[in-house]
């Protein structure tokens, strides 16, 4: 797979421009992107079990550029509900972050209303998207999900990857599947077994402080690995909740709606009181510095990131933040806009000639899973003749030692 997936060109750039952090808190390694104006409380993206903090990188790219600071993280190895709270809080330390609003999806927004439901004074506001509140339904699905700690690492990949939702999809549709089954090939099978575990353990979230005016819903219409009975769930329980339809988008309308995304999400940021700063973003210096503030222990993914971020990502500026532009942009107020629609032009010439090496990709998986599975059937079929072969066997020796 890894072969034949394409970056998109607007993730390129992104790479390009945007730092990622590694920070170690505890025995916990937490992985980032944090950009924006660090005067404004920050919007933390919580991806689902197959996301990484790279999903949201359609997110980053826009509201940055209009004075929002967004902070994306990997969901650590943790191995609890309780866990993961303690953890998340001690992360949010760490960036010296108090006040939050969280935007999760899928399993992601089931961490966001538990983390809202501990610790209400952290938490400002939710956007709920694809999400449920309880885990029981997932953990009725997975028999194995006792030893789901112990898995191999090709069963946890095959089953995150069986939650997906085969083609064949519209382009741009199908190019977010195709970019998130790349981000599952990046996780280890700690990460995988961590946030299976964290889908099927037993959990559910009880009742919030947090008004549902201060709640925003976002479905998409169309599909999603949520089954639509705990999506209405949901809507029950923040009866007074904003909700955001989106058409068409599939499991991960982050990265194939992003302009009706990014919409919703400015919108509710302005409707519970968060002010973007634009001047900020305007007013940065030409001397290269920018990225994210982050302590003497952060530590960049230098494997990943390439070398020249056009800026400091260790910069402890306390005024702003530069957005993933070009250092010279802020003489060109436009110039951002005009990079991010190259980017996205050569992105869409790109889909064609990606076509048919998805439709190459798809098939070749198929085949594969049919290979295996009609490997293990015949093992299963062959398993209870060779077991009655060695009975029989052991009883005619007995009884050949008895003649």
């Amino acid at each position: 797979m890894k072969s034949v997936f394409s970056a998109p060109g607007d993730y390129v750039y992104f790479k390009s421009q945007v730092p990622l952090h590694k920070i170690p808190i505890g025995t916990k390694q937490w992985r980032y992107y944090d950009f924006g104006p660090k005067v404004v409380p920050p919007l933390i993206c919580l991806p689902g079990t197959a996301g990484t903090a790279d999903v949201y990188y359609k997110q980053i790219m826009s509201l940055s550029m209009k004075g929002y600071r967004v902070i994306s993280v990997d969901i650590p190895c943790v191995w609890n509900h309780q866990e993961w709270i303690q953890s998340f809080e001690k992360f949010l330390d760490a960036i010296d972050v108090h006040h939050i609003h969280l935007y999760g999806t899928s399993l992601g927004g089931f961490l966001a209303q538990l983390f809202a439901q501990h610790r209400p004074r952290r938490v400002k506001s939710l956007i709920l998207s694809n999400t449920f509140l309880e885990t029981r339904t997932f953990a009725a699905a997975m028999p194995w999900a006792p030893i789901v700690g112990w898995a191999p690492t090709f069963l946890l990949k095959r089953y995150v990857l069986t939650g997906i939702r085969d083609g064949p999809h519209e382009p741009f549709i199908a190019d977010s599947v195709d970019f998130v089954v790349s981000q599952v090939e990046t996780l280890s099978r700690d990460d995988l077994a961590s946030r299976l575990t964290l889908t099927v353990d037993n959990a559910s979230v009880k009742p919030l402080l947090l008004s549902d005016s201060f709640i925003t819903i976002m479905d998409t219409n169309d599909y999603s690995s949520i089954p639509q009975e705990l999506k209405d769930q949901l809507g029950e329980r923040y009866p007074g909740a904003r909700r955001a339809y989106l058409k068409t988008g599939g499991d991960f309308p982050f990265l194939s709606r992003p302009d009706e995304v990014n919409l919703h999400l400015q919108l509710h940021l302005r409707r519970v009181g968060l002010e973007a700063h634009p001047e900020l973003v305007q007013s940065i210096p030409k001397d290269g510095t920018g990225g994210s503030h982050s302590k003497e222990n952060d530590k960049k993914d230098r494997d990943d990131e390439p070398k020249d971020y056009g800026g400091n990502p260790e910069s402890n500026s306390e005024e702003s933040q530069s957005p993933p532009s070009a250092p010279e942009s802020s003489e060109f107020p436009g110039l951002d806009s005009q990079l991010l629609s190259n980017a996205e032009i050569h992105h869409e010439n790109s889909v064609v000639l990606n076509r048919s090496a998805t439709l190459m990709k798809q098939h070749e998986a198929a085949a594969r899973i049919l290979l295996q599975s009609t490997w293990e059937l015949v093992i299963v079929s062959l398993l209870p003749l060779c077991v009655g072969s060695l009975y029989i066997s052991n009883n005619a020796r007995k009884f050949r030692q008895l003649m």
